[in-house]
């Protein structure tokens, strides 16, 4: 997944250097052109709640796939995939960003800088290639029932989980060929610089945004077919084709995609603007449009999880069981801790054998 960046670095006394290579452009200004002041305390804000929201939701969801049977099938391994691929963000390059934002500037060295932006990589284009996954396998269940189990069993779709990553690994392997690991101070973050190459830009966003849209919405839009056609024939017969808890599956999967689509399209048609012409369109980008597209983009990592839990009756019961576990733990630990205190011993009276002695006549 392209995430359009301008900044080539050099290490300098652990810290990264930056030198702009979009200066004037994107909106950046003139170098040493102070950034606005409501920008670092927005983007901290932003940072915080979805690094928050990303891991409570996305651990909700795992948790909820193992321990509901009803949720544990073949097709939601393929959830938990796009789940772990959200936290993934949440746990490392988050808290990276936010102490860029703090210091306003990259002070963690160019080690974590290069981790950094591959894990970003990591996340973005698991998370796609899950989606993708994930709307096959709904259109196969579907359009396809009477072969599904034996295409997607349980050990065929950890497999197909398995080359899904493999995938991802192989599609970052490039990023360091073309040195393209930069640091944007625009953004706080180290990521993609999309304008090293303009060739391997456009080819990220066909392979890796445009071409899994395409697909996602040929089988969403082939569900939709037969939802339409099966509501038909419903009338004149007894049973309907699809059962509630299919149709409702696929209405929340759909939504998912959806909602990736909104928040990651701006970035990419960014990307690819500025892939086709650098030289015209990247003076064109305003600053804040490129900010606000880009951190649109790293708020989907925890809307997915808020996703199920409002289409999907079997994971918001799990999400209500959980943290309700949790809450009770909560007061057990708050209860047991108030009984300690309580029987806590007192501190003995002074005895009076440690009285003081009264001054006698002649003493001192």
């Amino acid at each position: 997944m392209p995430e359009s960046s301008s900044a080539a670095n050099c290490c300098e006394s652990g810290g990264l250097a930056m030198r702009p290579t979009w200066s004037r452009s994107a909106g950046a200004g003139p170098p040493g052109t102070p950034r606005a002041s409501w920008v670092a305390p927005t983007l901290s804000t932003v940072i915080i709640v979805a690094t928050v929201l990303d891991v409570v939701g996305n651990l909700l969801v795992v948790l909820s796939v193992l321990r509901n049977r009803k949720l544990r099938n073949a097709g939601n391994v393929f959830v938990v995939s796009l789940a772990l691929a959200d936290l993934m963000i949440a746990l490392y390059p988050f808290p990276l960003i936010l102490v860029a934002i703090v210091h306003d500037s990259w002070v963690l060295g160019e080690a974590h800088c290069k981790a950094s932006a591959f894990v970003i990589g990591l996340s973005v284009i698991g998370s796609v290639f899950s989606i993708t996954a994930i709307a096959i396998n709904r259109y196969w269940r579907m359009c396809h029932s009477a072969t599904y189990h034996r295409v997607c069993s349980h050990w065929r779709a950890l497999l197909y989980v398995s080359l899904i990553w493999l995938l991802t690994l192989l599609a970052l392997v490039p990023s360091f060929s073309v040195g393209n690991l930069d640091y944007d101070p625009r953004i706080y973050s180290c990521t993609f610089n999309q304008t090293v190459s303009s060739q391997y830009t456009a080819a990220v966003v066909a392979v890796h945004f445009l071409l899994p849209i395409a697909v996602v919405s040929f089988c969403y839009l082939r569900i939709w077919v037969l939802v339409l056609q099966t509501r038909r024939k419903a009338k004149a017969e007894s049973q309907p084709r699809q059962k509630p808890g299919d149709l409702r599956s696929f209405l929340t999967m759909f939504a998912v995609f959806v909602v990736f689509a909104i928040c990651w399209a701006p970035l990419n048609f960014i990307g690819l603007a500025v892939a086709i012409n650098p030289e015209v369109m990247a003076p064109q980008v305003p600053e804040g449009l490129f900010v606000a597209s880009y951190f649109l983009a790293y708020f989907n990592s925890c809307l997915n999880a808020i996703v199920y839990g409002l289409l999907n009756q079997n994971f918001r019961s799990e999400y209500k069981r959980l943290l309700s576990a949790l809450w009770n733990i909560g007061c057990c630990f708050h209860i047991a801790s108030k009984c300690c205190l309580a029987k806590e011993p007192q501190s003995p009276a002074p005895s009076s054998s440690r009285a003081p002695m009264p001054v006698q006549e002649g003493g001192l």
